[in-house]
This record gives structure tokens, sequence and C-alpha cells, in this order.
């Protein structure tokens, strides 16, 4: 039977005397999106932070590829090619686009430039912008930036938090066209994304967080037809 590509087991994660995580667990196989749904304040990045070493847990553990990673230094996690796309995208404002592509490109041992040149064929406008400080492009192509870096990074997972957020409606519907590229190519993706619509039309499997709890799962296409998450997240 095949293991898990990531393992989340009874996750606790506390922001001084709040508790963040209640106890979830969840798993994502090989080649898989999983989305996380839930409203303002439910876990939801909560829990990618703590996956990618930015948050410590109190209790539980995270295993990638066979690993336990729990509580490491978010730098090695990195070098395992785990990769988060964080919220707000951060994005180096000063320095050009391609000095942002290439700046996590130090845990790979081989030549970026056929990553590159693929980065730039899939965003022609990056290409374009190339030698421009990464701060003057607009929302969309500074998203579209976030995610190219994470893709020169090679990840073996790549987790997305909130990537439509604050974009026009034209532009999260590139962003999920580009989710959907990454999907064809196998690449497992853990999605967090206020537009639970978009995110269940793209994901396999769903978990729905409240108050750092999960209280429902399933395949995506059942929860996409579930009237609970319709009434809550699909009005």
């Amino acid at each position: 039977m095949e293991s898990p590509l990531l393992e989340v087991n009874d996750l606790h994660t506390s922001y001084g005397a709040i508790r963040a995580l209640k106890g979830i667990s969840f798993k994502i196989m090989a080649g898989q999106v999983v989305t996380l749904l839930g409203a303002n304040g439910a876990g939801k990045s909560t829990t990618l932070n703590t996956i990618s070493g930015l948050l410590k847990p109190i209790h539980g553990n995270v295993i990638f590829a066979g690993e336990d990673i729990t509580g490491m230094n978010p730098h090695d996690i990195t070098r395992k090619h785990l990769i988060q796309v964080p919220e707000g995208r951060q994005i180096i404002a000063n320095m050009s686009v391609m000095e942002n592509l290439t700046i996590g490109t130090h845990i790979r041992r081989d030549k970026v430039d056929v990553d590159l040149e693929n980065i730039f064929q899939r965003f022609p406008r990056l290409a374009e912008r190339r030698n421009q400080k990464a701060g003057s492009l607009s929302g969309g192509e500074q998203q579209m930036l976030a995610v190219g870096r994470a893709l020169m990074m090679r990840p073996r997972l790549l987790m997305l938090d909130e990537p439509g957020m604050g974009l026009a409606p034209l532009l999260v519907n590139e962003v999920f066209a580009l989710i959907a590229e990454i999907k064809s190519q196998d690449i497992p993706i853990l999605l967090v994304e206020q537009n639970a619509r978009k995110a269940l039309q793209i994901a396999d499997y769903a978990y729905v967080l409240e108050r750092g709890v999960i209280v429902q799962e399933g395949d995506a296409q059942t929860l996409r037809e579930d009237k609970g998450i319709i009434s809550a997240y699909l009005g």
C-alpha cells in the first residue's frame, strides 16, 4: 500500500495562550491536490506555517516522505523540497524579477537555466519584466512571480496560502489555471484558499476546519454538492 507523501498527526499549535490548532490530522498522497477550507481564524494558514517550520507545534508530528520533520528549521525543510508560497506572496520588492526567481535555487545542485526558461515560457509577462524591480509588478504578476520562484526550487510538495487573495476575478482565474497546470505535472499541492468554489473545483480532496479542528472531510466533488458546504462557503 502506498505511503502518504505528507502525514499530519494530532497537531496542536498555539499562539501564546491561544490554541490555534487542536489536534488536526490529515494526509496527502503523491500527485494529489488537497485543500483546507474554513473561515478566517479557522487555522488554515497556521497549519501550513506549522508544517513548514515557521511555527513550532506543542503536540503531534509532521511526517514528510517518511521522515519526521516536526519542529525542524524552516530552511532545512525547504531543502527537502517542501515549498510554501506564503500569504501575501513575500517577494523581495527591491530585487529584480530574475533575482527573485533564482534566490531559492541554492537548494539545488544542478544548473537552473532550463527551469528558468520554462518559467519565462509559462509567464511571458515575467520574461518581459525580468530586469524590473519586483515591487513594480501588479498584484497578479507578483503572485505569478511567487509561484514561479517556488517552482524553481522543484517542489516535491507545493503549499499555496491564499494565492487568489486581493486579486481581481480575471487574475484569480489565471492563478487557478496555473494551479491546474501544476497539478497536471503531478506536483502535489496543499492549497489554502478563501475562494472555496475555486478550491473545490481543482482539488481532489478537502478538509474543513473550524476553530482549529477538522469538522468535515471528503473528496472535493462530494463536498461541492454538500448542502452544508454550499450554504457555508459557496453561497
